[in-house]
């Protein structure tokens, strides 16, 4: 990677880190000791900063210096499933978690216990534009780990572009797609009826929620279809194609150095 490139990667990590945890860049200038103007160059890329004055800044940032000045080409170590719920991404995200010796995690219900809050006491106090912040905050703190990991979104995240650009860069997304009749069949199997409950609407709002968020869904780098494989099947599918990715990878990378 040459210099721009780490600069760029730096400057994106740093704004990254500072715009979810919700700080202008005055305030990280007071936590770091650097100023405002070139902490703005830094982010843009431009900022030729020494390691010292990096620590000052992942201090301030409450990060390791570490995540923010790989040079490596960055690693998509973390498994964003998306879909609807009833997609099937907790089944297949604990099976492809074990296969991969990896955490599973929860985003929802990493939300509920950070906030001390279940979704729907958090939807009815603070509204759906706090849970989207809350998530890109708890997505960007997860991510800063650089550990391997797989994650079920909520399936609304999709509809919040710079969270969902985020897990796009920063993950390899995987779309669990699914009919509108079998999201239904699964959310009623898992004993909720409550999204059901005195609606004779619910399966057309279904629909129309699955219509309009497909297109985002599709932009995710793999589909799988849980119509027509089980649990199993779709985490070793998932877990076959990021073998693949590593391979391609690796042979770009000896490709390069040979020439």
């Amino acid at each position: 990677m040459d210099r721009e490139s780490v600069l760029a990667q730096i400057g994106r990590r740093v704004r990254a880190r500072r715009t979810s945890m919700g700080w202008t860049l005055r305030e990280v200038a007071e936590r770091s000791g650097i100023s405002p103007r070139f902490l703005c160059d830094l982010e843009a890329g431009k900022g030729n900063i020494s390691v010292a004055r990096l620590a000052d800044v992942a201090n301030a940032l409450d990060v390791p210096i570490v995540s923010l000045m790989s040079i490596e080409e960055e690693q998509k170590r973390v498994i964003a499933l998306v879909g609807l719920r009833g997609a099937g991404k907790s089944s297949i995200g604990k099976a492809l978690a074990r296969i991969l010796g990896a955490r599973f995690i929860e985003l929802d219900a990493l939300i509920e216990s950070d906030t001390n809050l279940s979704l729907g006491e958090l939807f009815s106090l603070h509204g759906e534009a706090y849970y989207k912040r809350r998530a890109y905050d708890l997505l960007m703190k997860l991510l800063m780990q650089n550990e391997p990991m797989v994650v079920a979104i909520g399936g609304s995240i999709v509809t919040d572009p710079e969270t969902w650009q985020l897990l796009k860069r920063r993950t390899h997304t995987v779309w669990l797609k699914a009919s509108p009749e079998n999201h239904w069949k699964r959310v009623l199997g898992q004993g909720d009826t409550r999204p059901m409950a005195n609606r004779t609407s619910a399966m057309a709002e279904l629909r129309s929620i699955l219509s309009l968020r497909s297109p985002l869904y599709a932009e995710a780098e793999q589909m799988i279809d849980t119509n027509s494989v089980g649990t199993t099947e779709a985490a070793r599918m998932i877990a076959a194609s990021l073998r693949d990715r590593k391979t391609a990878t690796k042979k770009q990378k000896e490709t390069q150095k040979s020439k």
